[in-house]
């Protein structure tokens, strides 16, 4: 079996979990290629390590998505959300790898006038200025979004940048959109949720000038006038669930859904 595995941030190369992990791997039979960035990723891979938090998760999403290999988030950041399987919990991980006792589940990715992304794409303002964001949903346009910004999610990033600005929470799965204003200046605004296959054109209005354009942890900064089409990649993203996880044990565990002493105290 050919592994990948990619590590962001330098202070983990040298972490005695993750040489646990890959030295199981090696010992096993499995061919181990560690890279220095995302992009090396080979299409033969069989599958792609990311050791880290959602944010090295994210980049590594890219190149697998690009590259059709299964990817598995190992995490060792803070909240975890993509990156799922904590190593705490995974007792035997290169037995597990090496038997296949795992499941690939598919999740959308945008396609953002050739830029991809898992979560979301988004305009953000620069400086002290709102901006106005025009948005066109197969053709139909909407009344202009004035506000920090806007952001377009999947239901994977559902749980994330969209989380922060109000908008819900939608299961994997669910073949939707969600289009959420950042901090409206409107009280008439508010998130909305269309199907996926829908064709969308953000276009950014800004007095400074300028925005920024993310597709999830990638940033740019944009002319006023820029118009961006987002609509869904032709193929998913293959990620590789192990154990007995799940979308909702992960809203209990990370975001400590329905947390209430009445849940936890006998009547």
């Amino acid at each position: 079996m050919k592994i990948a595995y990619y590590i962001k941030k330098s202070s983990l190369k040298e972490d005695s979990r993750i040489a646990e992990v890959v030295r199981g791997l090696e010992e096993r039979g499995a061919q181990l290629r560690c890279l220095a960035s995302p992009e090396e990723l080979d299409p033969s891979a069989d599958m792609l390590l990311s050791f880290g938090g959602d944010g090295t998760f994210l980049s590594a999403a890219v190149a697998a998505h690009r590259c059709g290999v299964p990817v598995l988030g190992i995490n060792l950041g803070r909240m975890g959300f993509l990156a799922g399987a904590g190593l705490a919990g995974l007792a035997g991980l290169p037995e597990h790898i090496l038997a296949r006792e795992y499941r690939i589940e598919e999740r959308q990715m945008l396609c953002a006038s050739g830029h991809f992304a898992l979560n979301e794409v988004s305009f953000c303002r620069v400086g002290a200025y709102t901006v106005g964001v025009d948005v066109e949903i197969d053709g139909n346009a909407l009344p202009t979004y004035w506000a920090d910004g806007l952001l377009v999610a999947t239901t994977s990033g559902s749980t994330a940048y969209n989380l922060s600005v109000g908008g819900p929470i939608c299961m994997p799965g669910s073949r939707v959109f969600v289009i959420s204003p950042i901090a409206p200046h409107n009280l008439g605004v508010r998130p909305l949720v269309i199907p996926d296959s829908s064709k969308v054109r953000l276009t950014v209005k800004s007095r400074c000038g300028k925005a920024v354009f993310s597709c999830d942890n990638r940033v740019t900064e944009v002319a006023d006038g820029f118009s961006v089409d987002v609509s869904l990649a032709e193929k998913p993203l293959k990620c590789v669930t192990m154990g007995n996880s799940n979308f909702i044990d992960a809203l209990r565990n990370r975001f400590f859904w329905g947390q209430d002493v009445r849940n936890t105290t006998e009547q």
